[in-house]
């Protein structure tokens, strides 16, 4: 390929026959074209002439020097008008050409200048580091050059400029890719997946600032300011970036560059999964692992899922939008290549635990855990994982999902099994709330506050076996109950009947009665003070607040009734004897019964004092009419004088030592049960 200076054209006029030269019209032309390539040179001379047209002029001057007869016009008419000898002009230099010259003349000195085999300087230094108004221009003149390329090909394909061209072309493209690859490398820290979700999000990192409301002017100024520049320096990197990757994907050279761009950045992905504590496990280690060793990996991948969507996934799907927008097809190829191992270990890991664990009571709540770690970010991972190549990560996490849907609801049939097999049939000692109703209840507390239960379970209802029973002894209508709320009352319906078992082999009538109180209320409480209450129902919470009601009424009439019936209803005509005696009665039943209760144990304060004060209802009204009524009487005669052994207020107090199974009183309970006592006693009076 030549350059302009290298072309010369000489005209040289011909003066045949005679000493004057010809006219201009006739003259011919030589051209004489230097042309350089490489390092030869040839010389191609290119003459234009006619034979004929000559011969015809040498007749025509004989004719006219020879023959004197003939006139001047004789002459013009037989002799050719001078156009007619002239020669073809040379071939003009078509648009193409001239703009390829013109654009090699400024782009071989820049790009030569950057060839790493050049110089030492161009091989050590970096184009965008050094001068980035210079790398602007590179790429200005890159893109110019591939330009005129393109359109001199479509004209002349077989023009000797596009050899020079498609050299310097090359050239370029190898200073691009080391280019690329450079700032790739050298700038992990401004392309942290983290560093980049935060600074394409919506909410610019500078608006974080208000959090430090309470700091001065100047510290804020200084934050802002630092913050601001870290955010430059990320933007000016990918915008360099993106310089590139849009010039050699336009000329052509895309493979070299998303071949870089793959390998650097999935190394950070795989890096990011690794530091993050996901591994890749075989099924055969997940089966042998403890489950106390299994949870620790389990929370390192709570911690990691929600890293790894949020930032790393999500901040390598900006950049790589960012870098490749000018191809969506090599933007999707990039980021399937580099997600793809990766992601594929995070949302396989829940799936692997949930087929190939040991069963455990407590595996439910892990695979609740991850169920939620991926529900809650489902959004999130459709939206990033939203190409086609990427569409088996979306399934592989819905697979996760199916999995671990199926092992809740499996874990929750074990369980099943495991309470119906309890043995509650040795001798009971304690009236108070069983371990076993503790345990389950706080088991099923905790499942309830998982939001995701229901969704678990929306389609998988317990099994027929004694379905239709415990419905209706749970709820009055259980035709539209979702499948959670099933499952959950049939597990406390199977509680509660091995408490029923419990208190048939209970010696003491009352003590069964209590216990059931006791248990039936614990039950209830935890209903009423955790998400359980949203999905049983108040239904199901009326028909159990009304069992421990009942239960508590059976106690009270087993255990004080014979109390209650000592104190005489008719304290009228009465002889001192009768009365006397009446007292000795109610001093030996209430102290009996005092002393045997006063070991029981009834741990729900809200039952403790509904159960004291319905007995104290009934029993101190009646007492305090029957003692105001002989009490003068017996202190006037000494015989009977020690009879009268319980104030009303003394017997309250008594009352109030129950139920906390230590025999001590609280003073403001034994207030509140004679004042009770007292007020009743007198709205019955005055009634």
């Amino acid at each position: 390929m030549l350059s302009a200076s290298a072309q010369r054209t000489f005209f040289v006029y011909i003066y045949p026959f005679t000493s004057h030269p010809i006219t201009h019209n006739s003259k011919f032309k030589i051209t004489l074209l230097l042309l350089q390539s490489h390092k030869y040179f040839f010389i191609q001379i290119s003459l234009t002439f006619l034979p004929q047209r000559i011969s015809n002029f040498t007749k025509n001057m004989k004719n006219l020097c020879f023959s004197p007869k003939r006139s001047s016009s004789s002459f013009i008419a037989h002799y050719p008008s001078p156009s007619r000898f002239s020669l073809p002009a040379p071939p003009s230099r078509s648009l193409s050409d001239s703009v390829m010259m013109q654009t090699l003349e400024l782009a071989e000195p820049v790009i030569v200048k950057w060839d790493p085999e050049a110089s030492t300087y161009a091989k050590v230094t970096s184009l965008f580091y050094e001068n980035r108004a210079e790398a602007s221009e590179f790429i200005k003149l890159v893109n110019k050059l591939h330009n005129a390329m393109h359109a001199l090909v479509a004209e002349n394909s077989n023009s000797e400029l596009l050899i020079r061209a498609q050299h310097l072309m090359q050239i370029a493209m190898k200073r691009l890719e080391k280019e690329f690859y450079q700032i790739l490398s050298l700038n992990r820290a401004q392309l942290d997946p983290e560093s980049v979700s935060t600074r394409s999000s919506r909410t610019s990192a500078r608006s974080s600032l208000s959090d430090f409301a309470d700091e001065s002017d100047d510290e804020i100024r200084v934050a802002s300011e630092l913050i601001k520049e870290v955010e430059d320096d990320a933007e000016g990197v990918m915008t360099d970036l993106k310089l590139i990757a849009d010039c050699m994907i336009s000329s052509g050279y895309g493979k070299e560059c998303v071949k870089i761009y793959k390998i650097i950045r999935k190394s950070i992905v795989d890096e990011g999964i690794y530091k993050l504590g996901v591994e890749k496990m075989k099924s055969s280690h997940v089966h042998k692992l403890d489950f106390e060793v299994l949870d620790l990996k389990i929370q390192n991948w709570l911690i990691a899922v929600k890293i790894a969507v949020k930032t790393l996934f999500n901040g390598e799907r900006i950049l790589c939008d960012h870098v490749f927008a000018s191809s969506d097809s090599i933007r999707e190829s990039c980021y399937t290549e580099i997600t793809k191992e990766g992601a594929s270990i995070l949302f396989g890991f829940p799936e692997n635990v949930a087929k190939n664990s040991k069963k455990s009571p407590e595996r439910i709540f892990r695979m609740l855990d991850m169920y939620t770690a991926i529900a809650d970010r489902w959004p999130e991972i459709v939206s990033v994982f939203a190409f086609q190549s990427t569409s088996s990560i979306v399934n592989q996490a819905l697979n996760s999902l199916i999995k671990l849907s199926e092992s809740v609801r499996l874990d929750l049939t074990e369980f099943e099994t495991l309470l119906n097999k309890q043995s509650l049939k040795t001798t009971v000692t304690s009236v108070g709330v069983h371990k076993l109703s503790v345990d389950t209840m706080n088991y099923l507390s905790l499942l309830g506050d998982y939001g995701v239960l229901a969704d678990v379970l929306i389609d998988s209802p317990p099994q027929e076996k004694g379905l239709k029973s415990f419905l209706d002894e749970s709820f009055s209508d259980s035709s539209s109950l979702p499948a959670v709320s099933i499952w959950l009352a049939r597990l406390i319906f199977v509680l509660v009947r091995k408490l029923d078992d419990k208190a048939k082999h209970m010696k003491d009538v009352s003590q069964a009665y209590l216990f059931l109180a006791n248990n039936f209320q614990h039950i209830l409480s935890k209903v009423q003070t955790s998400n359980l209450q949203y999905l049983l129902g108040d239904d199901w919470i009326n028909k159990h607040e009304s069992e421990v009601k009942k239960f508590g009424a059976n106690y009270e009439r087993v255990a004080w009734s014979h109390v209650i019936d000592a104190v005489p209803k008719n304290v009228s005509g009465m002889t001192r004897e009768e009365a006397r005696d009446s007292f000795k009665r109610i001093n030996a039943v209430f102290e009996e019964t005092h002393r045997k209760q006063l070991a029981v144990v009834i741990p729900n304060g809200r039952l403790r004092d509904e159960i004291k004060l319905s007995i104290a209802g009934k029993l101190l009204p009646a007492y305090r009419e029957f003692y105001n009524a002989y009490r003068v009487e017996m202190v006037k005669d000494r015989k009977f004088s020690g009879v009268v052994k319980y104030a009303p207020e003394d017997m309250g107090n008594k009352l109030s030592d129950l139920f906390f199974g230590s025999g001590s009183a609280l003073t403001s309970s034994s207030s509140s049960l004679s004042e009770s006592g007292t007020s009743y006693s007198q709205g019955r009076t005055s009634v």
